[in-house]
């Protein structure tokens, strides 16, 4: 942090990017990142995750009848109150859970946090597909005649020993190929596949020691779909603008063909 303006906090700049500061100390951090552009260029990437949070969890701001299947497995019939209650609590608890990483500067004491790699991976999924699956002759760096290769090129900038390749010819996508592409800031994989129709499906593996264990989740936007989950240091994603069951169960064939 530049410390010839030592009015300016670390915290100050945060809760700028929130938005949840008063005009006249609007002034004073604007007129400091004025005289500090890497402070300023700081504050912008911030910003730029409050826009991606608000954008990827836009689904959720109604509630769903559906809602409580996410959170409560099925079970003997109960009082519909204590059933409905509990699945609002745990409702809260995940969306807190999820916003906290980059919103926790504006509400606990540790300006410092950061979104876990769990949180950011779908979006990041999301944007490899919209760039990538588009492309008609360079959608991948390494096509699928070359799929040993590709596996160990993409294997070892992972550092993943015997890195799998998920075949999906049986849910009727053929591999079209892969890239290395950035996820979190340090190398990861995706591989493309194709059915006969043309729809495309983008597979992403990247790795993140700030990683937490998660079961499957799901995220979307617009006609956009992603199922993701985490296994020790190793996200996956699996997006597509395919039925919400046909990735579903390109997903679940993804993770038994993973290593675990």
């Amino acid at each position: 942090m530049n410390e010839t303006n030592p009015i300016v906090t670390e915290a100050d700049l945060h809760a700028y990017a929130d938005g949840q500061l008063a005009e006249t100390a609007r002034a004073r951090v604007e007129a400091f990142l004025a005289d500090n552009p890497d402070e300023a260029a700081l504050v912008a990437e911030w910003q730029a995750q409050n826009t991606g949070i608000k954008t990827l969890f836009a689904g959720y701001e109604k509630a769903k009848d559906t809602d409580p299947q996410l959170v409560t497995p099925p079970r003997a019939p109960s009082s519909a109150p204590k059933r409905w209650m509990a699945a609002g609590a745990a409702l809260l608890v995940f969306a807190l859970g999820a916003v906290s990483g980059h919103y926790g500067p504006a509400l606990l004491p540790k300006p410092d946090l950061q979104l876990a790699g769990s949180e950011t991976l779908p979006k990041q999924a999301e944007t490899a597909f919209t760039v990538y699956a588009a492309e008609v002759r360079h959608p991948v760096e390494v096509f699928a005649d070359e799929e040993a290769h590709l596996a160990t090129w993409l294997g070892k900038r992972l550092a993943v020993e015997n890195l799998k390749i998920p075949d999906l010819q049986s849910l009727g996508f053929k591999l079209v190929g892969g890239r290395l592409l950035p996820v979190d800031g340090r190398p990861g994989a995706m591989f493309m596949y194709e059915n006969q129709a043309g729809e495309r499906l983008t597979v992403i593996v990247g790795r993140n020691r700030e990683n937490r264990t998660t079961s499957f989740r799901f995220a979307s936007s617009g006609n956009l779909e992603t199922f993701y989950w985490v296994d020790g240091e190793l996200g996956y994603a699996v997006t597509g603008e395919v039925s919400r069951e046909t990735l579903r169960g390109v997903a679940e064939e993804c993770y038994r063909q993973f290593p675990s």
